[in-house]
């Protein structure tokens, strides 16, 4: 929607653009929310094609542009892999790439997200910073500075460049190998960057207010403070220079420190988000941010899912960055902090596999290349043929002597990977050397081979079963080995999308705002931005009440009707009666008084459905909504009624009533239900008195006691058959 908003409008109105369909009743300012990256980058393409009279839709190109940002990542993997090894390596990483797991799940057709182009964007970065780094030159600093700029506005991982890159310099400088190259290229490369940068509108001032770029800022600043040091050092007496060092480092140091705290005091730097604390700290989101810990991919990583996602390519992994550590240069240095800052950073946190695999695939392609070289290196025989007798010659004189022979010097030595290895070879015994390569050659290669197959099958398989199907259509194979297609997520979208108002808003977790938004083109209340948290708690607690409370709720947001996912009949376990107890802490988070996570469990601390579970659970709304005629439905044949297939019980409340909502909708496979919010009664029901228990006094009709006869008080009473005195006369 918002790339199909960015081509018809142009992209300052993108910008501007206010999405009133979702984040109902608030609204979405669109340009000051997103990263314009990807959309930007699609609207381009089309624009391109366009030019070139080639009528495509902008869905087409939504749909491709992941594949075809595949294939310029692993261009960009072969450019980064041989400035930091050779050609071989290169080609090897840009293969792994091309068909390993961890990436195939962000590449393949109709994967549209950010993270898609940001690969791409964050491997030519580090070639060109690299390349800057071994030049020295203005120039590949300022394309690393303009790759820097479109990652920044592809994505929110651009963090991790910019704090890698200033980790490299500052490794550099303490290691003593500081140099006017390094001063060069990361200068151009923080400056031009840091202006490029806060041109993004969701990005802004950031990077100069917020904790998370303090390292970028103090690195710049050291080496300010390290060059003036040489230039001092050259034109002042030793003796005066190191007092003078310790005196300018002490004081920068203090100031510094000071400076950052005093900013930080007053509001002008901000502290560190609970985004980045979570990574370091595995349980802090649980606790303090919920609807980060609530996010599958924001898990802890898994050995298996090492394994799935990178296979040998992970055993391989270690020995390449040994093999850098032996030959340390600078380039190698920078990604061996790569490695190790990915490796950590990807235990932490599912999602960051991503910035993982990459640099996983140069390191083995190293450990690969490295091993096929030492294998197939050839012997004094076979380089005989190889080589020329005078390019044998010139294989042990130096460029230097002779100029003129350079080109035959270079033919000769690429062949073979660095001078330590060539004069190991040249110096070891013919029959030695014959001996170690004609028993060990042939198995070792096999072996490696093996490995490369097996990685490639493991990859199709992967590929095929876990990444070809859309998020949205399921399937399972029975056991006669046949498919069944389960597309109830797109049944009950459609139904939204042909039987509801074009104005009706859709109460779901925010899990679904996407889907309803692409496919319903429906109003929303929250979606997966989740750019505010008190939203998306009040919709928890909606969810985590009882109908009457969330009646309530639901009626201050104008909501028409609500979807809730349901697994129960199918066994599907993403359904949201697994997700409710996120809903819960979300919303316990905003609303303590009213929503308490202990009130859904057992006295023994149990989540349980089943009839031994919380009575704040039976009763409240997902449970109703989720649950609402499954006591009648019998799922499996000796089980009773009611029975769960997904939490493998017998539910607890299977006599549901809903009095504040109806249902509307329910998929095939009982996955996808929508209830419609039911209107106001335009009278309120009489409350009929309870029936007292108590016994009347007077058992008298109350027909009777209205014929009861009164008497007036002091009346003249009238004897008949007497006359009055004056009646007489």
């Amino acid at each position: 929607r918002a790339t199909r908003q960015l081509v018809s409008d142009g992209y300052y109105d993108f910008l501007n653009w206010f999405d009133d369909s979702a984040w109902y009743p608030l609204g979405r300012i669109v340009g000051g929310t997103v990263y314009p990256g990807l959309m930007v980058t699609s609207g381009f393409i089309h624009y391109v094609l366009h030019l070139l009279n080639i009528t495509v839709h902008i869905r087409d190109v939504c749909v491709f542009l992941a594949p075809v940002f595949s294939g310029l990542t692993a261009i960009s993997t072969f450019l980064l892999t041989r400035e930091v090894w050779d050609e071989g390596a290169g080609l090897l990483a840009a293969c792994f790439i091309a068909i390993v797991p961890g990436y195939v799940s962000r590449s393949v057709a109709g994967s549209y997200d950010n993270e898609g182009i940001a690969i791409f964007a964050l491997m030519f970065t580090y070639f060109l910073w690299i390349r800057s780094v071994k030049t020295g030159s203005v120039f590949w600093a300022s394309l690393a500075a303009l790759s820097y700029f479109y990652m920044v506005s592809a994505w929110g991982g651009y963090v991790f460049i910019i704090n890698l890159i200033s980790l490299h310099v500052l490794v550099l400088l303490l290691m003593g190998r500081f140099s006017a190259r390094i001063y060069v290229a990361y200068t151009t490369f923080f400056i031009l960057g840091l202006l490029l940068s806060m041109q993004i509108p969701f990005v802004g001032f950031q990077p100069v207010r917020t904790s998370e770029h303090m390292a970028a800022h103090g690195v710049f600043l050291l080496l300010q403070a390290y060059n003036a040091l040489v230039f001092f050092r050259e034109h002042v007496p030793w003796t005066a220079f190191k007092q003078l060092f310790y005196t300018i480092v002490a004081a920068a140091g203090g100031l510094v420190f000071l400076g950052v705290l005093l900013l930080t005091y007053l509001g002008y730097v901000a502290p560190w988000s609970g985004r980045f604390y979570s990574l370091y700290d595995t349980g802090y989101a649980r606790i303090h941010i919920p609807i980060i810990a609530s996010v599958s991919e924001h898990q802890p990583t898994t050995w298996h899912s090492f394994f799935l996602d990178l296979h040998v390519l992970v055993m391989a992994f270690p020995a390449g960055v040994w093999f850098c550590f032996q030959r340390m240069s600078d380039e190698c240095v920078f990604v061996i902090l790569y490695a190790v800052s990915a490796a950590y950073f990807a235990g932490v946190m599912v999602r960051l596999m991503l910035t993982l695999t990459p640099i996983v695939c140069v390191m083995a392609a190293v450990t690969f290349s490295k091993t096929f070289f030492v294998y197939l290196a050839p012997d004094k025989s076979e380089r005989s043929q190889i080589l020329s007798p005078e390019e044998t010659e010139v294989l042990q004189e130096p460029v230097e002597e002779n100029p003129a022979r350079a080109r035959l010097v270079a033919k000769a030595r690429k062949h073979l990977a660095s001078e330590a290895e060539r004069q190991a070879i040249e110096e070891r015994p013919v029959e030695q050397e014959e001996d170690s390569i004609s028993s060990y050659r042939s198995m070792v290669l096999g072996v490696m081979l093996i490995f490369l197959a097996f990685f490639a099958v493991h990859s199709i398989w992967v590929t095929s079963n876990a990444y070809s199907s859309p998020s949205v259509v399921l399937e399972t194979w029975n056991k006669d080995g046949t498919r069944t297609i389960l597309d109830d997520f797109r049944e009950g979208y459609f139904w939204l999308r042909q039987n509801t108002h074009p104005k009706a808003r859709v109460m779901s977790w925010w899990d679904y705002g996407y889907q309803i938004a692409g496919f319903a083109n429906r109003t929303t209340l929250v979606d997966n931005n989740t750019w505010n948290n008190s939203h998306i708690a009040l919709v928890g607690k909606a969810m985590s009440s009882d109908e009457t409370a969330a009646y309530e709720i639901m009626r201050e947001l104008d909501v028409n009707y609500v979807l809730v996912i349901f697994g129960g009949v199918i066994g599907y376990s993403g359904d949201d009666i697994n997700k409710f107890l996120w809903m819960v802490r979300i919303a316990q988070g905003e609303h303590p008084k009213d929503i308490k996570e202990s009130n859904y469990f057992t006295p023994g601390g149990e989540f349980r459905v089943d009839a031994e579970g919380s009575p704040t659970l039976l009763n409240c709304l997902m449970y109703k909504l989720s649950y609402y005629r499954f006591g009648e439905m019998k799922t499996d044949s000796g089980k009773p009624l009611g029975f769960d297939r997904t939490r493998h019980v017998e539910i607890g409340n299977k006599n549901i009533r809903l009095t504040k909502l109806e249902e509307a909708f329910t998929s095939e496979h009982w996955l996808v239900r929508i209830f419609k919010v039911k209107d106001l009664e335009n009278r309120e029901r009489s409350v009929k008195p309870r029936p007292s228990s108590r016994k009347k006094k007077s058992a008298r009709p109350r027909k009777a006691e209205g014929r009861v006869r009164g008497h007036i008080k002091d009346k003249l009473k009238v004897i008949p058959g007497t006359k009055s005195l004056k009646a007489q006369r």
